[in-house]
Parts: C-alpha cells; structure tokens; sequence
C-alpha cells in the first residue's frame, strides 16, 4: 500500500478491480488539506481517466513482471507472443497494445508485462527501424526546401518523411511521436 503522496508518474496502481499506470501527478495545496490530481491510464483498456484524491488515502501498488518475449504474428485483433524462455506463446488484443501495433515487426524481441500471470502491455523501444513501402517522387529541386511527404510504412502506419526518402529506403521512427529521425539505408 502507498499513499497520495508517494504516488509518482510511471508507477502502477489497482484501482477500483483495474490496472492504472500513472501518466501525470500533480501535487495541489489547499489551506486544509492536499489534494493529488491523477491522469491515468487504464492498462488493460488503454483509455485515460482523470481523478483527484486526498493525499492521504491509499492505494495498492501492482507488481508487474517482465519477460522478453518474440512478436510473432497477428491474426485479427489478437498479437501472438512468445516466450523466449520456455518458447509458450501467448495474445494479446489490439486494444491492449493500443498504438503499439504500430510498430510491430515480426520477429522483434520486446519487453512484455504481466500482472499475475495475465499478459496486460508491451514495452516497445524508443526507436524502431522500417522499410518504406510506398511514397510519392521527388522532383528535381524539392530537396533543397526542407519539406514532407507522406510514406506508407512495412506495418501500415503513414508517417510524414523528408523528400528525400524514396521507397524501398529504411527508416528509424520514433515511437513515443511517430515522427521521422533518420534514413538508415
């Protein structure tokens, strides 16, 4: 158990029967009391709520396991996963990885979380490599102004790109934005 006032961003909680991960804390001082405004994220859901609470009550803080586990395939709504340890595989819905689908290789290995043996998120990294499949031309000239265009990436996600870059051509995206970084080939 932890109280309002031990609550920090990033930290996981059980609230009302459901899994929420901290996603902003704000710490408000009024004459009597304090006060702990809280944007949460529902794990399993995805969604984001927003709660304020007396700093003195407490919560039950969630312990998630982590294991590296192999994307492997989708079929529909549910990601297959599998455990790199005792080779298990396990789904997860698209509501549960939410924008991480995005971004998803087959083959990626990924950091994935579990809160009493109930796979509940992923953990993808910062940045992640992808093949354009489809982009417009550039025309002689356009490089020299610092515009965008859109490409359509080896996962499905269009993302905004320089010029430059032509399909077939290798990307790094950064998945907190989805905005382009770099050309890697």
């Amino acid at each position: 158990m932890i109280s309002g006032s031990e609550v920090r961003k990033g930290i996981t909680i059980e609230l009302d029967g459901e899994l929420y991960q901290v996603v902003e804390y704000q710490h408000i001082k009024m004459k009597r009391t304090a006060l702990a405004r809280l944007k949460l994220r529902d794990i399993r859901a995805g969604h984001i709520i927003e709660r304020t609470f007396q700093t003195t009550e407490k919560f039950i803080r969630a312990r998630l396991d982590y294991r590296r586990m192999q994307y492997l395939y989708n079929d529909g709504n549910l990601y297959y996963f599998m455990d790199e340890e005792n080779y298990e595989q396990m789904p997860l819905s698209t509501t549960q990885l939410g924008d991480t689908v995005n971004y998803l290789k087959e083959g990626m290995s990924l950091e994935v979380s579990s809160y009493k043996d109930e796979l509940v998120g992923v953990e993808i990294p910062i940045t992640v490599e992808l093949q354009v499949i489809d982009t417009g031309p550039a025309f002689k000239g356009d490089t020299a102004t610092a515009g965008n265009k859109p490409a359509e990436l080896e996962t499905g996600i269009t993302i905004q790109v320089p010029l430059f870059i032509n399909t077939g051509d290798t990307i790094k995206v950064d998945t907190r934005s989805g905005s382009y970084l770099e050309r890697v080939s």
